[in-house]
Formats: structure tokens, sequence, C-alpha cells
């Protein structure tokens, strides 16, 4: 997530390069041709182009809707399981007289949210964080989950025997919230908790695991390939066709002016093309860079960063000093 005020215009272009130096060579070819050439059939009606344009706009304006709309649902998930772990971490405390019983199930908390978070960075097949902008991007941050092995991670709040117990599971933590809820089996059959509070524990259990079901829902269910085939396609295709239909519309200029320019207005058609069609190719990196979440990218939600305020919060909850520190942004960008 971007944590400044705004992405610098620098920034944005530098993003976008690539794809400006492939928009200049496809807006000065056609002019080239036509107009240095006489290649005058290379014409195409302003109409055509007009109408596919119109058409790609609205399929551009719905991806962007969905894929934003799939980072909104992210965030909401997210924030949602912040303030359940607050809320465990409250009646973890209060609802138990042993500190020893209290920490234990706050840590093994902390464990559920470090496997999920990890779970979230794992690569998926549909996104973007290996395409070249993404990847020259993401040296100006770091992701923890790539920073530091998941045993490392969950060594800090698991036994040794959990440990080696859920390393060896597929869905990690699906199987640590299993070993909450058994520690709270044996919680009630201690009569360390009453059946009420037993009862509302493993009703907040359930609510976690349905807040991690939404999450993987989103992660291993990406933007339908055929809309996003379709965007792909029709941005390519009104990018390429654009200055040919713009020919002939500058060309009419030049019975309107006088000097160096008349005989040359076509020369304008290349950076009102490029400027037109780098505007829908942005749009389309834009909403790819958003159709995934939890990929790693500069605009993904920042789970890394709550999970670690979490840790703070809920380690604060059982009296401990020994905090570690908040994460800040990198060149602005906190995941």
């Amino acid at each position: 997530m971007h944590a400044g005020k705004s992405y610098k215009f620098s920034e944005f272009l530098f993003w976008t390069r690539r794809t400006l130096y492939v928009l200049i060579i496809m807006g000065v070819v056609p002019v080239f041709l036509y107009h240095n050439l006489g290649w005058k059939w290379l014409n195409i009606p302003w109409t055509i182009v007009a109408l596919l344009g119109t058409a790609t706009a609205f399929i551009v304006g719905f991806k962007n809707t969905q894929t934003y709309n799939r980072t909104g649902e992210a965030q909401q998930i997210w924030t949602t399981i912040f303030n359940l772990s607050r809320a465990w971490g409250l009646v973890c405390r209060d609802y138990l007289d042993n500190p020893d019983w209290t920490r234990q199930l706050v840590y093994t908390h902390l464990a559920w949210l470090t496997a999920l978070r990890y779970q979230m960075r794992e690569h998926r097949v549909w996104e973007s964080t290996t395409r070249k902008h993404n990847a020259e991007y993401r040296r100006l941050y770091s992701i923890p989950e790539k920073e530091t092995p998941l045993k490392k991670e969950l060594a800090k709040y698991l036994s040794e025997e959990e440990l080696t117990y859920i390393l060896k599971t597929g869905n990690k933590a699906t199987h640590i919230m299993g070993l909450q809820s058994r520690t709270l089996k044996n919680l009630y059959q201690a009569e360390q908790i009453v059946l009420l509070q037993f009862v509302e524990l493993e009703r907040a259990i359930k609510e976690f695991y349905v807040q991690q079901g939404k999450a993987e829902q989103i992660k291993d269910a990406p933007y339908p390939r055929q809309y996003a085939i379709i965007n792909t396609l029709f941005i390519r295709l009104f990018c390429f066709l654009l200055p040919f239909g713009l020919l002939k519309e500058f060309e009419k200029l030049d019975e309107l002016v006088s000097g160096f320019m008349k005989g040359n207005m076509v020369w304008l058609a290349v950076p009102f093309s490029i400027m037109i069609s780098w505007m829908y190719t942005s749009l389309e990196q834009v909403g790819e860079s958003t159709e995934n979440p939890f990929e790693g990218g500069a605009n993904d939600i920042p789970i890394s960063q709550m999970c670690r305020s979490m840790e703070i919060e809920l380690k604060e909850f059982l009296g401990e000093t020994d905090l570690p520190p908040q994460l800040l942004p990198q060149n602005n960008i906190i995941l």
C-alpha cells in the first residue's frame, strides 16, 4: 500500500515507460508511411476507431471497478480479522485466571495470523508481480514474508512439537486454529472455563475461519480470465488503430495554418495518439496492479503491517514489554 500523499508523476512514468516506448513507435511509423512515403491508403475512418475506443473505455472501466472492489473486499476482511483479534486478546485475558493459559491462546492466535499472511503471499500463476515493470518496482521495498522463512516466524509462538506437526500440514493456518480449538477443549475439561465461555470462544474460532475462507477465496479466485483477455485485446487493438484513424483528421488542419507547419500537421497525430493510448494502457496497468491484493505488489493490502500492529497490541494485553518494532514504509510503500 502506498502510504504517502500520492505517487509522483515521475514514478508513474517510470513504471509505465516500457509501454510508452512501444506507443511511440506505433505512433511514429504510420505517420511516416502516410506522409513521407505517400501510403495514403493507410487512413482508417475515424468513426470506426471512435466506436472501438468507446467500447474499450466501457471494458476498461468495468475491469477497474471490479478489481477495485476486490481490493476493497480484501481490506474489509483483514480489518475484520484485526478487530476480532483485539476482542480475542481481551476475552482470553479476562476469561482465564492463569496467565500461562492466556499466553498460550494469544500466541497460538499470533501463529495463525502469521501462517495466514504467509499463505496470502504465495505466488499464483495469474499474478503480475513477476512482470518486468512490477518486478523492477519491487526493488524499492521489501516483502516481509519473502525475507524470513515461515518456520522461523512460527517458532516464536508454537512449541517444538506443535511446530513439527504444523509444518507437515497443507493449510497451516487451518490446522493452527485446530490446535486452538483443542486447547479450549482441554481448558473446559479442566474446568478452567465454564460452558458459556467455551461456546463463546469456539464461536470466535468459527468467525476466524469464515474470514480466513473469504481471504482464501480472493487469493485463489482470480479476476475472470475471459474478461481479462478481452480487456487486453481491445486495448491493444485500439492503440494499434488509433494513429491510423488520426491521420486524415490532422491532415485536414493543413488548410487552417501557414508557415512551416503547413503540410506537416499530420505529425501532430503522433503526440496525441501516444497520449490517448497511454491513458488506456495505464488504466489497464493500474487495474492489473489492484487485481490481486495479496500478491506483494505496491498497492497490496498491508497485511504484514496489520499483523505486526496486532502482535504489539496482544502482547501489551499480556503485560509484555519486549515488543517488536512497527513496520515502517520503504519509499512510501508498506506491506
